[in-house]
């Protein structure tokens, strides 16, 4: 039987998706697949775009001590979307690459590039030289938009991208020197001078409006198609799990059911709400899950050059941020850093965030912290555009260790290893599939590895879940050999491909570490070649040439022995990992 404050969230759930309201569903078929989608989302991100119209005088984008206005933003993204058909050609079904830090651009380039129905290619920008070269010889954008860092990291293999394909450089918040076919933003950006309408588009719901690079299994990051379909249905799942969790506790408070703190109106139409973004753009974690329903409510969206707690505590009392959403660890070091008992925080309604589970303390910690807020939590992927589950306020402190119900447009089975159905009941276990319109598409260039994901419309998380009487899910264990640093996933096999790249290295297993701070560090085991000589830091030297510099192990073992391996010649991680870890 739920607990009173759950059959409050259970009725309220229903309420909120009920035939007449703004979140009422019908089934439809989507490339080949049955699925409930919300018949009042736009039908395209364009469409969302175009609906800020009304929110033109409120401040959009807070970058540091720079300030920009919705019409502002609109006017660049006008100047920018012409240049882009006019200059470039990019049209429907072409595709703009970014990659830079959080700068105001990146969010004007994204509006811009889907407003022309083109799918904007959102570059990791810690990737190397070799892995920008991938990424760009990958997608084949016509247009790369980059800031000083990565443009650095772009010039030496732009010669060897150009002789596969033409591809357009266009800096940003840069003075170097630029080689032939670069532009400037600042010369081609005029927002004073933009057209007074976006140029003419024909874009479909299931077009691309995204690729999202997710690490690798076998050693090349996966460019994961995001929809138009998918990228609307996940900010109304956000904004659907955020109201139903509100009102279900104001039900439950005025039915006396639960007492507790007086909390910060999500619904309050006289106040602009503030997000903090202090993850990267090129994830859907700040791109889906934050920028585009702040942008949806006509928020004001918080960006800052890099992660600072003392910074980001200055800016939430400065701005008034009203949510803030990033990995377990940055919340962690909020509520922990000196300055938190002397700046103002009492406008923060939410806090928390996905990338890696909130461990139970934290939940707790957070709720303590907050004088008129909660924690909140979610689990999803890039392949799910955003969130399959959300957790928040008094619902999570009940249940801490849940990553909370699943989205309303989404269904969800258990299987075991062989894909075979696992009933649903709170002692099974299984591997969590999930099917509904946040699916993506598949996988650029990769139909073998889409198909081995997607299966009749089910996308296989990989993760290990278990599901209660009440819906809410709990995930247990990762069925994938992956580390999961500070919201990064890392594949094993993409650092052990380039691990072997070093002649010296005859066996090398790669697990994740405990940490702290990011939740898990990653570390490697490696035996060497007879006679062969490597040291940790030559090769963690090694590695920084060739893969990004999250994914460079902290912790290397060099044995002297092989590598324990089962009857199948697989190495025992489990076994490395007892032995080893306790060590440091």
């Amino acid at each position: 039987m739920p607990s009173a404050l759950m059959q409050h969230y259970l009725s309220t759930w229903e309420e909120m998706a009920a035939d007449g309201s703004q979140f009422e569903m019908t089934e439809i078929i989507v490339r080949g697949v049955p699925m409930r989608v919300f018949k009042n989302a736009p039908p395209t991100m364009r469409a969302f775009w175009e609906l800020t119209a009304g929110y033109a005088d409120r401040d959009y984008i807070v970058y540091e001590d720079e300030r920009f206005t919705y019409a502002e933003v609109a006017a660049s993204v006008r100047s920018l979307a012409h240049h882009l058909c006019d200059a470039h050609g990019v049209g429907s079904g072409d595709r703009v690459a970014i990659s830079m830090r959080n700068f105001p651009e990146w969010v004007m380039t994204y509006w811009a590039t889907v407003s022309l129905g083109a799918a904007v290619v959102g570059m990791n920008a810690w990737w190397t030289s070799e892995e920008i070269k991938f990424g760009l010889n990958d997608a084949q954008p016509k247009v790369v938009i980059v800031d000083d860092e990565r443009l650095e990291r772009l010039l030496p293999v732009l010669d060897e991208i150009r002789a596969a394909d033409a591809l357009h450089v266009m800096s940003v918040r840069s003075d170097r020197d630029l080689p032939d076919n670069c532009s400037r933003w600042s010369d081609v950006v005029d927002a004073s001078n933009a057209p007074a309408e976006l140029p003419p588009a024909d874009i479909d719901p299931d077009d691309d409006a995204c690729i999202f690079y997710t690490s690798g299994t076998t050693g090349f990051p996966k460019g994961a198609q995001l929809t138009h379909r998918g990228s609307l249905h996940n900010v109304m799942n956000l904004v659907f799990m955020s109201l139903t969790a509100a009102a279900a506790e104001a039900k439950a408070k005025a039915a006396g059911d639960i007492e507790g703190k007086e909390m910060g109106n999500l619904t309050d139409p006289s106040s602009q709400p503030v997000y903090m973004a202090p993850t990267p753009l090129f994830h859907v974690t700040a791109n889906n899950c934050l920028l585009q329903p702040c942008t949806l409510v006509g928020g004001k969206i918080v960006l800052t050059y890099k992660w600072d707690p003392g910074r980001a505590l200055e800016l939430i009392e400065r701005e008034g941020v009203t949510t803030f959403s990033g990995v377990p660890t940055m919340s962690r070091e909020l509520i922990t850093h000196p300055d938190w008992e002397t700046r103002d925080t009492s406008t923060v309604q939410g806090m928390g965030g996905g990338g890696a589970a909130l461990q139970p303390d934290l939940v707790d910690k957070i709720d303590k912290s907050l004088s008129r807020g909660a924690p909140s939590t979610g689990y999803g992927l890039t392949e799910t555009h955003g969130i399959v589950t959300a957790n928040a306020a008094k619902f999570f402190i009940e249940k801490p260790a849940s990553c909370g119900r699943v989205v309303p447009v989404c269904d969800v089975k258990l299987v075991d290893d062989d894909g075979n159905d696992v009933a649903i009941t709170p002692e099974a276990r299984g591997q969590l599939c999930v099917r509904g319109p946040v699916v993506v598409k598949g996988y650029i260039n990769r139909p073998d590895a889409t198909a081995d994901a997607i299966r009749d419309g089910w996308f296989n998380t990989g993760d290990v879940a278990m599901v209660d009487d009440d819906g809410f899910i709990y995930i247990v264990d990762r069925a994938k050999d992956m580390v999961l640093r500070g919201g990064e996933n890392v594949y094993s096999a993409e650092v052990e491909a380039a691990i072997y790249q070093n002649e010296a290295v005859a066996e090398a297993a790669v697990f994740g570490v405990p940490d702290d701070r990011l939740g898990e560090e990653v570390g490697v085991a490696i035996h060497l070649h007879p006679s062969a000589s490597l040291s940790a830091e030559a090769l963690q030297e090694f590695l920084g040439e060739r893969i990004a510099k999250h994914k460079v192990p902290r912790y290397v073992w060099i044995l002297d022995e092989k590598l324990p391996q089962n009857a199948n010649g697989k190495f025992l991680k489990r076994e490395l990992k007892e032995r080893l870890i306790p060590t440091l």
